[in-house]
């Protein structure tokens, strides 16, 4: 089992600065104007795929670090370039996180790589949980998923909402409700593929923020999917069933199992925001004059960046913690891959909040980025579990009561 370390090896040190440069010289020069645009980045993402960076390789390497940090430093130093665009590039991972999750190994070497495509011919991949009017509460969700057991098909009919990659994917990973009156224990993941009768692209959002990540609706119209898209397979989606019927815990659920896995390499990506914002601010308060002298000489601009070094890097910690408990397979007692989550996005909301107020009027006006870092941050408390639900997470695992 691989030690818990805080010294990155060569190999995590090579991932580290090569995404890092990627960032800088890449990613951070058109931030701006794919914000402004609101528009899928296809360019960076074809450059990402052309250098190796969005592809199945990466991935696999990345995933298969024995301590689990890879891809959290990836995650970090792409968002330090620009957060939607690194939604736009690691997009993907969701969709693929929900195959490798719950599929076979047939299944995970079929699509895991159409999620990806080649350089020469990209695909995306979306993974499709939150509803219109089941956003974390994903124990209501209404899509339905219904065997035909004549022509061994599944038959997808809702609509999802807030769907990264939604509707421009080639591969869609839906969570339906194969018996409602279960909950969260009666639903399963489905692959709809490439081209698929059925699957369209609904209202596309205009966000706040990290807008050059595509985020849509995507509608399910009697969608038919061969039975071998099931997720993991029939046999074993109505064994857990039948464990259910008879009052047994079913270990496992298709949206929170692939939740727990990606939540620390979402605040990885809060880390990312947040440093980007604290460097700036930073540099700015000390070149910066004010009353004859540079402002961060006085305490109340001073403090204000120790506590913000702080806060990142004792979030970074709980990243890192849990991405290393996730690799060495330790449960998640405490809801150490929520800490991680919540402790981050909300750093990166303050971290960023703080930067303006360092620059004062100069951070507040589209010229200076840290306005636009701390737009991007904010969804960071909301998108996969708000801080409400991580801290309903903790607070279940801690105490052993059913909170509400």
């Amino acid at each position: 089992m691989a030690e818990f370390s805080l010294d990155l090896n060569e190999d995590q040190l090579q991932i580290q600065q090569w995404v890092h440069d990627f960032a800088q010289n890449v990613v951070r020069p058109v931030a701006a104007e794919w914000d402004e645009r609101e528009e899928t980045p296809w360019p960076v993402i074809e450059e990402a795929a052309k250098v190796g960076l969005y592809s199945i390789d990466f991935f696999a390497d990345a995933v298969g670090d024995p301590q689990g940090l890879k891809m959290a430093l990836a995650s970090e130093e792409l968002a330090w370039g620009d957060a939607g665009i690194t939604l736009a590039i690691l997009g993907s991972t969701l969709a693929v996180s929900g195959i490798m999750g719950s599929g076979t190994d047939a299944q995970i070497g079929e699509w895991v790589p159409q999620c990806f495509g080649t350089p020469d011919k990209i695909q995306l991949g979306a993974f499709c949980v939150s509803e219109p009017d089941a956003g974390s509460d994903v124990s209501s969700l209404r899509t339905r998923a219904v065997y035909d057991e004549k022509t061994d098909e599944w038959v997808l009919n809702g609509t999802k909402a807030w769907i990264t990659n939604g509707g421009i994917a080639g591969v869609h990973v839906v969570v339906a409700a194969v018996e409602p009156e279960l909950k969260a224990r009666g639903q399963a993941a489905f692959v709809v593929g490439p081209n698929t009768p059925g699957l369209s692209q609904g209202q596309k959002y205009k966000k706040m923020g990290i807008r050059a990540s595509h985020t849509a609706e995507v509608v399910l119209d009697d969608v038919r999917i061969p039975g071998s898209h099931l997720l993991g397979g029939k046999e074993k989606l109505d064994a857990r069933l039948a464990r259910v019927r008879e009052g047994k815990r079913s270990t496992t659920q298709a949206a929170m199992s692939t939740f727990e896995a990606t939540r620390p390499l979402v605040g990885a990506q809060a880390l990312g925001i947040a440093r980007a914002a604290y460097e700036y601010a930073l540099d700015y308060a000390k070149e910066r004059k004010a009353f004859g002298r540079a402002i961060i000489e006085n305490q109340g601009i001073a403090f204000k960046l120790a506590d913000m070094k702080m806060d990142i890097d004792s979030a970074r910690l709980l990243v890192w913690r849990a991405c290393w408990m996730a690799a060495t397979k330790k449960p998640f007692v405490s809801g150490e891959g929520s800490m991680s989550k919540l402790k981050a996005g909300e750093v990166a909301v303050r971290v960023t909040e703080e930067a303006i107020q360092i620059l004062g009027g100069y951070g507040y006006v589209r010229e200076y980025p840290v306005e636009q870092w701390h737009r991007d941050s904010k969804i960071y408390t909301i998108f996969e579990g708000t801080s409400e639900i991580q801290r309903l997470v903790i607070a279940r695992s801690i105490s052993g009561v059913h909170i509400q």
